[in-house]
């Protein structure tokens, strides 16, 4: 493998080394759905407060929710900062507040050697949370990474929240889509999440990655995932109509023989705790009644966590390995 070296030059923008569809979307930032632009080469004044850099908050072995993606070795995770969606109750809060600092940028030299250092130890796949608003840096990475003699599994991991535009642009990067499809109630989706439109914009984009992957995950000798598309459902308490909504347009309006991600991992955190629902967890009761809406409409192929999830999963971004116990 080719030596990397961290360059200073490299600081910064990343222009240069990703397609001109992605540079020139910096200049004018309308990657996401919130449209909002802005010069993200001049100020971080979008939604995301994000600027042109790589502003990357964990690269880490990640071993996750669905076995198939990473399997003993696990995936290789780059966790953006900040977040074009920012759900209040969402368990990374610690990195996707946008109102809290981007931290230090990491030049495009030393993400890839980190990166590569992971890979070199049998990982076979890379993947990038919450990107949809980082989809030039995440060009560069990727390219960066190949440059140096590896071709792991790309894995999309979005909260659903996507232009389709920008997805058509991915098609021949992405290898694995891994949305959230959070809601189908646009009220919900306003108020803990600030985006009425989720709905609509959720269902175009989970309609685009479809088309591109299909229904069939197709799976490599080692019997990991190589490409295809996963859709995952975190049940939020009180809000089992959503729940069954998102399960309906999955099933009608895609397939109900997707491989879907039904999960019970919901954990309040402290920025909920004035929340009448948010503040506690998923009753047992419920999430039954979710594996039940499942069930009753076809899926069959994926997983569905036991209730105990909530218990797990739950990172640290202030340590180096934030989901080492």
């Amino acid at each position: 493998m080719k030596p990397i070296i961290a360059d200073e030059t490299m600081k910064t923008s990343i222009t240069s080394f990703v397609p001109a569809f992605a540079a020139e979307s910096l200049t004018t930032c309308r990657l996401c759905p919130r449209d909002c632009g802005v010069n993200r080469h001049e100020s971080a004044s979008g939604f995301c407060r994000a600027d042109d850099s790589l502003a990357i908050a964990s690269i880490t072995i990640h071993h996750g929710e669905e076995p198939v993606l990473g399997g003993d070795n696990g995936v290789c995770n780059v966790f953006f900062r900040h977040c074009n969606l920012a759900c209040r109750y969402c368990q990374n809060y610690q990195i996707s507040r946008n109102d809290s600092a981007l931290g230090p940028a990491m030049s495009l030299g030393e993400v890839t050697v980190k990166i590569t250092a992971i890979l070199a130890r049998g990982v076979g796949a890379l993947g990038f949370v919450s990107p949809s608003h980082m989809l030039p840096q995440m060009l560069a990475i990727i390219e960066s990474v190949r440059s140096q003699g590896y071709n792991p599994v790309i894995i999309y991991n979005s909260n659903g929240y996507d232009r389709v535009p920008s997805l058509r642009q991915l098609e021949d990067a992405v290898d694995i889509y891994l949305p959230d499809c959070k809601y189908m109630d646009g009220e919900l989706a306003w108020r803990w999440s600030l985006a009425a439109d989720y709905p609509q914009v959720a269902r175009a984009a989970l309609k685009e990655m479809y088309r591109q992957k299909g229904n069939v995950l197709h799976i490599g000798a080692n019997g990991l995932a190589r490409r295809g598309l996963i859709v995952r459902h975190l049940v939020l308490p009180g809000a089992l109509e959503n729940t069954e909504r998102v399960l309906e347009f999955l099933a009608t309006d895609l397939s109900p023989k997707l491989h879907l991600s039904l999960m019970s991992q919901y954990h309040p955190t402290s920025a909920v705790a004035a929340e009448p629902l948010l503040r506690r967890g998923i009753l047992s009761e419920e999430y039954q009644q979710a594996r039940a809406a499942m069930r009753r409409l076809g899926f069959t192929n994926g997983w569905a966590q036991d209730c105990a999830s909530a218990d797990f999963y739950r990172p640290d971004f202030n340590r180096d390995q934030p989901f080492s116990d």
